[in-house]
């Protein structure tokens, strides 16, 4: 089954009560038993739901693997691969990482004794040099957020292997359209659910995705001891958002292209990020593991500060300025003051998050209203 197919019906099955084409909302915390654990495959909704089920065997068909589990947020997702850890491990992340993973590795789990090195990982050997007897995790992210560097999961991969490291890639940029870490070699996918696989800025959720039995097992049993599962609704709307994937995806690669290259060529504009680019530094990775390059672009305006690219993001009239990505509509960021505000600036500004940098979520409206509304921002 073909990826754009897999996206409306892998891993589903028409409701057996009743026929229904999408998965009904099982709006239920329990089910009733026959006989104290004679049941019908449900018992409590933290453990199983069956519209959850439903999504999660959805994500693992898009994503090429065979187990997926979804989580109240994203946060959550990556908080039950840290608990895969214990005191004394250490991970081996990106330098350039979305704020709140950083802040979630070293405002809570450092606290419990896990080390973490952040590094530049355009370089596997910069990522070698690091390893020792008490690593145990890799944790990619590329495109990077929000530097838009690429990452390159093969080469990664063949380094945990060596060293019997696990490889967790967080695919959120990308998607299972553009990107499949599985095939590539990672050992666990995991999305925030909020951003496109949602796609409709209407619910917030994480999601995991592995192939490897044992890996699973020990990730559904923290999800289910700790509790950070979603609800039914919100399981409805990312399935929902899951058969719009591809469709979206190609419309916001169209329109990141247009807007990438508008910028690249306006004279206000000093640097762009994007690895559609030939001049991106890892464009040959980008175009050898991904199928397009996705609808995410950084900029910084020339001879920008702070308080000109806050003007710049308050102007924009159809993109919003808002949290998060993804979705149909676009969005306006400021890293510096909103996603990595939790980075500490001297931190943040070594991987190029400098306070002029402004990061867009490119959407599927018409390309020109985008541009337009670019330009009257810019120019002001």
């Amino acid at each position: 089954m073909k990826f754009n197919t897999k996206t409306i019906h892998g891993g589903q099955e028409h409701d057996k009560a009743y026929g229904a084409v999408m998965p009904p909302i099982y709006q239920t915390s329990t089910y009733a038993q026959s006989t104290p654990g004679g049941h019908k495959g449900y018992e409590y909704s933290r453990t199983h739901n069956p519209t959850r089920n439903a999504l999660e065997n959805a994500l693992a068909s898009i994503e090429g693997g065979n187990y997926g589990l979804a989580f109240g947020s994203g946060l959550a997702a990556i908080d039950a691969v840290m608990k895969l850890l214990k005191p004394g491990d250490e991970v081996i992340s990106t330098n350039d990482l979305y704020g709140g993973s950083f802040r979630l590795f070293t405002k809570i789990f450092q606290n419990f004794g896990i080390k973490f090195h952040f590094v530049e990982m355009d370089s596997v050997s910069a990522v070698a040099a690091l390893v020792n007897e008490n690593t145990k995790l890799i944790w990619v992210e590329t495109p990077t957020n929000p530097m838009m560097n690429i990452i390159d999961i093969v080469a990664v991969s063949e380094l945990a292997k060596k060293y019997n490291l696990m490889l967790a890639v967080d695919n959120t940029f990308a998607t299972p359209y553009l990107q499949q870490p599985l095939a590539l070699g990672a050992d666990i996918v995991m999305h925030s659910a909020t951003k496109y696989l949602g796609g409709h800025s209407d619910v917030v959720m994480g999601a995991l995705v592995v192939k490897d039995s044992e890996i699973a097992d020990q990730l559904y049993f923290i999800q289910n001891a700790s509790g950070a599962v979603c609800g039914p609704m919100d399981s409805f709307l990312v399935l929902r958002g899951i058969k719009t994937l591809h469709v979206r995806m190609q419309r916001h690669c169209e329109n990141g292209r247009v807007i990438a290259e508008y910028l690249a060529s306006h004279p206000s504009v000093e640097k762009v990020y994007w690895p559609g680019f030939e001049s991106h530094p890892n464009h040959e990775v980008a175009k050898k593991q991904m199928t397009d390059f996705g609808g995410m672009i950084s900029f910084v305006p020339k001879g920008a500060k702070y308080e000109d690219a806050i003007r710049i993001v308050e102007r924009l009239k159809v993109f919003t300025l808002a949290e998060s990505l993804g979705g149909v509509e676009s969005l306006a960021g400021h890293p510096a003051s909103m996603t990595h505000a939790s980075i500490p600036k001297e931190i943040r500004e070594q991987s190029g998050v400098v306070d002029a940098l402004i990061r867009l979520s490119v959407g599927i409206e018409d390309s020109d209203d985008l541009i337009e509304d670019l330009r009257q921002a810019i120019e002001g």
